[in-house]
Formats: structure tokens, C-alpha cells, sequence
């Protein structure tokens, strides 16, 4: 927010976009947007960021269960050429199976956030 109220107080001082986007380290756009949203409402509240809804889930049509539930038999049962599953096996099987796309990355962290639980110390 400092950025914003120093990059909109230097154009007031007669500066430009560009020379208060250098200053400040923004860019043109974002000094354009900022001073257009501080004129539209002319209060300092303004240079607030809004509440955003954040990332959507990735995967969200793989649930818990279901991860368990493929865990339960092992690979070979699936038709492939090993006994033990990797994340990155897994993954791949998750999305053909289920038709989600989810990244070894997603479901290795959906993997830690399952067994927390059962590691917490009571």
C-alpha cells in the first residue's frame, strides 16, 4: 500500500506514470490502475488490495477416499509392472482412472495432509 501512495502522491507532485513507476518499482499499468481507482473513490482506503477467493483447489474431484481406495490394491492389480506404487504412478493412475488431472506434487502433499492426523501428538 506504501508503494501505491507514493507512486499516486509523485504524479500529484507532477511527476509521470513512468517516472512514478520507476521510482516506486510498479509498473505503468499498475500506477494507471491505482491512481484510476483512488480519483473513482478519492478515499486512501482505496490502495487496498479487495478479498479475493484465492486458488481454486486443484483436483477437487479427487477426494481422500478415493486415494485411499486405489492405494488399498496394489499396481499390478491395475495392470502395471510393479508391486508398489510411486506418487508419480499413482498420479498418472488417479487421472485416467477418475478423469482429474492432479500433479504428483498435489497428491504427495493431499498424501501429508491425510496422515497428519494420525501422526498429531495427543
Amino acid at each position: 500500500m506504501y508503494q501505491r501512495a507514493q507512486a499516486l502522491l509523485l504524479v500529484a507532485e507532477g511527476y509521470t506514470l513512468a517516472q512514478a513507476a520507476h521510482v516506486t518499482g510498479l509498473s505503468r499499468p499498475t500506477v494507471y490502475f491505482w491512481l484510476k481507482r483512488y480519483v473513482q473513490q478519492r478515499r486512501i482506503e482505496a490502495l487496498r488490495d479487495e478479498p479475493r477467493r484465492g486458488r481454486p483447489p486443484a483436483a477437487d474431484c479427487i477426494s481422500p477416499e478415493q486415494i485411499l481406495l486405489e492405494l488399498s490394491s496394489p499396481p499390478s492389480d491395475w495392470g502395471y509392472s510393479t508391486h508398489i506404487w510411486t506418487v508419480v504412478l499413482l498420479a498418472g493412475h488417479l487421472e485416467r482412472r477418475y478423469g482429474c488431472p492432479i500433479s504428483p506434487r498435489t497428491l504427495r502433499r493431499r498424501m501429508k495432509a491425510m496422515c497428519a492426523p494420525l501422526l498429531a501428538v495427543p
